[in-house]
Formats: C-alpha cells, structure tokens, sequence
C-alpha cells in the first residue's frame, strides 16, 4: 500500500508545481568542435551551467555528423574503453559494454531518462538513429553533476543521449530538415525532422525516420584446424539480416521564469530477420523478431530562489517483441513478452553558499513483465532509489560525494511455481574530485572511487528451469585516476588542443554466470564470478587551419587487462575475458574548405578470445576498418543542401566482431540533407 502512496505523492507533486513567474531559459548550447557554430536568438539565459569534474567523452553537431554512422552504437566506437557487440549487418543488435564490466553496467539515458529493459537488462543501440540526436557523451562512473536524479547515480558507466533542441532567430518560426540516405544492403533511408516556434516561450520538435534494407552482402567463411590445416574457406551470401523500423519522436519545449520543462513521445516498430551464427557450413537461418517500444516522458525544472532548486521527471513505457524460430530442423518457438514500466523523480538542490551545494532525490520505479510461456513467473519488481550529495567547488579544487540507497521489492503471479526474489537494501557511496593547479582549464587531475551494483534480471531469475530467484547483485568498485590538458592558441596554424590519460582498476564480484548442475544438459545461475580490470586510457584533439582549410585530428587508444579469478581451479583462472582486447583504438580527421568537408576515420580492434580459456582454439584475429566520406554545402536562395558520399571498409577487410558473425565488406552510402 505505501507503494501506491508514494506514486500518489510524486504524481501529484508533478501536477501541481510551486508558483513561479516567467523568464524564458532554453537550454545551453552544446560545446562543439573547433568548426561549429550554435546560435541563439532572442533568449536570456539564467543561473550558472552545472560545473561537472570529470569532463566526459562527448561527440556532437558537425562532428557526430562526419562519423559515417546510422546509429548511436556506430558512433561509439570512437570512444575509448568501449566494446561494441555487433552481431553483424544493418539491422543487427547492437550492444555496448564499457571497461568489461558488462553491458548490463551501463544505463542509456535519452533526454535526460534512462531507457530500461528489465528482461535482460541490454538496450539495442541500433534502435537510435543519430538523425535526430544532438549530443552523446560517455561518463565513468556517473555524471559528475548533483543535480540529477537518484536514477542517475545508480550506474557504473552511463551513457547520455540528447536529441536536437529547436533554437530560432528573432525573425524564424519554423526549420524544416529533410534527408534520404540509400546505398548498400539495398538501403532506403528518409527521415524529416520539422522545428516550429509556437511560442516565444514554447517550441515544438517532430521526427520521423524510416528503415528499410534487404541486408545481404557477401562474406568470407575460413576457419583453421588446430594443426593450421583450412577446415572451411568459402565465399556466400549473408541471408535473413533484413530490417524494416519505423521511429517516430514529438516533443514539445517551454520556457518559464528560471525554469523550463519539456515533454517527449517516442514510437518504434521492427520487423528483422536474425540471420544467426555460420556454424558447420549453416548459412541460413528462419529465426524473425518484431518489436514495438512506446514511452512518454516528461521533466519540469524551476529555480524558486538563490536558495532551492528542484526538478520534477516521470515517464511510462511500454514494449513488445515477438520471437519466432520456424525453422524444420530445430525446435518451433513463437514467444511473445510485454514490458510496462513507470517512472517518477524528484530531484531538490540547495545552493548553500557560492562555493558549497547540497542535493537530495527521490525515484520510484515499477517494472512489469508478461509473456505467454507456460508457467511463466509474471514478475513485477518496486524500485526506490534514494541519494544525498554535496559538492564543494574553490578556484582550483572541486569534490563531490554522493550516498546512493536502493530498495528492491519483487512478486510473482506465479506463486506456486516460482518464489520471488528477496527484498534487496543496498548503499552506494561515491566520490569525485578534480585540481587545476593553474585555476580553470589548462592542466587538471581528476579521480574518483564508486562502489554499486546491478540487480539480477528478470530472465536471471525467472527464466524457465534455470533461473535462479536467490541470486545476489552484482556488484562493483571502481578507481579512477586521470590527467587532462586543454589549451587554445592564437597561432598562424594551430587553434586548439586537448589531452585526456586514464588509469583505473575495476573490480565486479558476485558475477552471475550461467553454470551446469549435476544432470547433463541442465544449468542455473549463480553467483560464481570475480573479475579484475586494470587499464589505461588515452585521447588527444587537435584543431588547426592552413588558410581558410579547417583541419581536425581525434586519437583514441585503450589498453586493458580483464581476467577471470573466479576459482584457482578453473583451467581459466586469470585468462583475459570472452571479447576483451588489449590494445584497441581509433584515428579520425577531417578537413573543411569553402563546403568541402572530407573525412576519413580509421577503427582497430586487438587480437581476442571468444571463450574464457585463451587457446589457440578461441583465438579471435584483430580487425580494423578504414571509411571515407565527402561532402559538400550549398545554398540555393534560402534552402541549404548538403550531399554526402561514404565509403565504409575501403579494402573490403574481412572480419567478426562476435565469433560466426560475419561483418559487411566494402560498402557505401549517398546522403542529401535539405534544410529550410
């Protein structure tokens, strides 16, 4: 019953705000690349931008535009300590995993909110197209900022994405921006974004995109024998990797005095093939899936004095998907699983002085699964998530501290077949701080210590015959320890550069694992897992110009080890992790003259084992990929165009990035993009 209370009490807290007059505030803008502009017209922005300590990985405007990428988890690659999971071709899920602590470790927050999925705790990047995306930024640890929900302190590496804001001239009331991309895969790709100014307090934001592709292209199978002798080397045609997506976003944006608000629908529709792994010359494969995702979000944010702050966010959603397996030679399957989740946050900051804040926030969730599997467990799980925090920033020292408690309740419709998971009481603390020996910017030293886990989820706990209801979180230290260096020149040739060096250690105990019991063919989930993760970090920028030529240069590179020490017993014990390279790293350039832009990015991923021993039997090779594009921008009267060429995988390399996943060889891409 209090659970419902507490609904009661922050949904009407959302409904009926405190008074407040008028003052219109739009978002800040984003900082860009050397070669981005962002104006804004006729605004007045109030209070002081959040000081974050540890500035994140980020990519926006010009520059995210330049990265050859369909989706969110394609642009992530450039970020370093990141693993994508691709299993392969446009409409392939993709997963990330950030320092091999696991992808169930990082929360994706879209506008602010973090995107869910409590049956296996992944969220399929590919589902989010970058047209409509303003901003990603990667934080370790969390968002180095209090003034957020409870909901954001609670991951162990988040992930942000933030859609395009409207901004307008003092003599504009809409911009229309269309696009259509085709190229290989039989791709056909519209999409329109259209930006009305209903107000000179409120805007308005809709976007639709479109996806259809066949998804073959050819690829080469070879695979060696332990003795080196070719057990297979042949040439086929990747089937059943076709995609048709539908996604659809409306928001609408207010301003008021000191404060502003903001709400958001979202809608998307699939239907893929999973072309499935090549194993044993097996090249096609009859699994479909359909999805459906719905959510609602909205969030009010008011600055009531000098004194108090608050911020007000809820959302519901709901998902759908449906697994089909019509396949002769293995078992029929035709599952289908519904989501509901509802969210609400309560987020109070107290400027105690100029130099000392104090934050406290409130989050209720609930998280509902059916599905019509015979004895299906139903399981419904409460969430409330609780923090305090403080932060104390001087001319060159900042530090934050946070306490972070979550409090878990679970049931089952199913009592009789399964038993709920326990209630769970957990705390997380945390700890930030940054020094600039020389005051603001120039050379900074950064850290930060978290502890936090992740609960188990539902297919951990529930999932026929090995599922296990007594699983304990998995839980999480992490150090980090780094130095950056920024620095803008007045130079004949260079404008800017920035230094970024990382060293951390991370160590998740309680990992769940899938593992066999007694009888043949039967396994669990237990708690059986330790994992340490040692690594380095590094990334420099560089901007510059020879005459009117823009130039620009981003490298990343990462080295880390992760290694099993889960039992001294294992013939494992102390091998690199499934997928966890030790060096990788990215190159990306760019040059721009008059409209030119022409880019060229190059990605590589170190040796790998797809197994946890490390024989040569699970060896995986290095791959790496080189893509080009160019553009260019033109005006004709009032209409701006812009038309873009890529060419992805120039020499055609033949990789995987998961073990019978085949990857696409050399492909392309033709874009035009109008904007009114």
């Amino acid at each position: 019953m209090y659970k419902i209370v507490l609904f009661l009490i922050l949904f009407l807290s959302c409904v009926f705000p405190q008074d407040a007059a008028v003052l219109p505030v739009p978002d800040a803008g984003l900082e860009e690349f050397a070669d981005s502009v962002v104006t804004i017209g006729e605004v007045s922005v109030v209070g002081k931008k959040a000081q974050e300590i540890i500035k994140p990985q980020s990519i926006s405007g010009a520059e995210l535009e330049r990265l050859n990428s369909l989706s969110v988890a394609d642009a992530l690659r450039y970020f370093s300590g990141v693993q994508i999971k691709d299993y392969g071709g446009i409409g392939g899920i993709k997963t990330v995993n950030i320092r091999s602590m696991g992808t169930n470790h990082v929360g994706v927050f879209y506008n602010g909110m973090q995107l869910g999925n409590a049956q296996n705790g992944q969220v399929d990047l590919g589902r989010y197209s970058l047209d409509n995306v303003e901003e990603i930024s990667l934080y370790n640890g969390q968002k180095s900022d209090i003034f957020q929900s409870a909901k954001d302190f609670s991951t162990s590496s988040a992930i942000y994405i933030t859609t395009k804001r409207p901004r307008f001239k003092s003599d504009e009331r809409f911009h229309f921006t269309g696009q259509f991309r085709t190229g290989s895969f039989g791709l056909v790709n519209p999409s329109i974004l259209w930006e009305q100014k209903l107000t000179d307090k409120m805007y308005l934001s809709a976007n639709m995109e479109y996806t259809n592709a066949n998804g073959r292209y050819k690829f080469r199978y070879k695979r060696l024998q332990l003795d080196g002798a070719v057990a297979y080397d042949t040439t086929a045609v990747r089937h059943n990797g076709d995609v048709e997506a539908l996604r659809t976003e409306a928001s609408l944006y207010g301003f008021i005095p000191d404060g502003k608000w903001s709400i958001n629908g979202y809608f998307y529709t699939s239907e893929r093939g999973i072309p499935g792994a090549i194993v044993n010359n097996v090249f096609r494969h009859g699994e479909r899936q359909w999805d459906k995702a719905a959510f609602g979000q909205g969030a009010f944010e008011k600055k009531f004095s000098d004194l108090y702050e608050m911020k007000i966010a809820g959302k519901f959603a709901w998902d759908y998907s449906n697994f089909l397996r019509d396949d002769p030679k293995e078992l029929y399957l035709n599952n289908h699983y519904y989501q509901q989740e509802i969210y609400l946050s309560v987020a109070n900051l107290f400027n105690i002085n100029d130099w000392w804040k104090v934050s406290a926030s409130f989050d209720g969730q609930m998280n509902k699964m059916n599905a019509d599997l015979t004895d299906f467990a139903y399981p419904i799980r409460w969430t409330e998530l609780a923090s305090i925090a403080t932060s104390f920033n001087f001319d060159k020292v900042n530090v934050q501290a946070n306490l972070l408690g979550i409090f878990i309740q679970e049931s089952t419709r199913s009592k009789k077949t399964y038993t709920a998971s326990p209630n769970r009481k957990e705390l997380s603390p945390a700890i930030f701080f940054s020094y600039h020996p020389i005051g603001d910017g120039g050379l900074g030293i950064n850290g930060f210590f978290k502890r936090i886990f992740r609960m188990p989820t539902f297919n951990d706990l529930y999932y026929t015959e090995i599922g296990n209801a007594n699983l304990r979180p998995e839980k999480t230290w992490q150090y980090d320890l780094g130095v950056t260096y920024d620095k803008a020149f007045n130079h004949k040739f260079f404008d800017a550069f920035s230094l970024r060096i990382d060293v951390y250690y991370n160590e998740v105990t309680d990992k769940i694992v899938a593992y066999p019991t007694g009888q043949q063919f039967r396994w669990t989930m237990l708690n059986l897992g330790k994992v340490r993760i040692g690594g380095a970090e590094t990334s420099a920028r560089i901007a510059a110009h020879i005459l009117d030529v823009k130039l620009g240069l981003n490298l990343q590179y990462t080295y880390q080890k992760a290694c099993d020490y889960t039992d001294r017993e294992d013939a494992f014990y102390g091998d690199q992790i499934p997928y966890t390279p030790l060096h990788s790293g990215s190159v990306s350039f760019f040059s721009g003259w008059k409209g030119w832009e022409l880019g060229y990015c190059f990605i590589y991923t170190g040796e790998r084992y797809n197994e946890q021993e490390n024989i040569r039997y699970n060896y995986e090779q290095p791959w790496y990929t080189h893509d080009m594009s160019l553009s260019k921008a033109f005006s004709i009267k009032k209409c701006a165009f812009k038309v873009t060429g890529e060419l992805n995988n120039i020499f055609n390399q033949a990789y995987e990035v998961i073990h019978n996943y085949p990857m696409p060889g050399r492909n392309f891409k033709i874009s035009l993009k109008v904007i009114l």
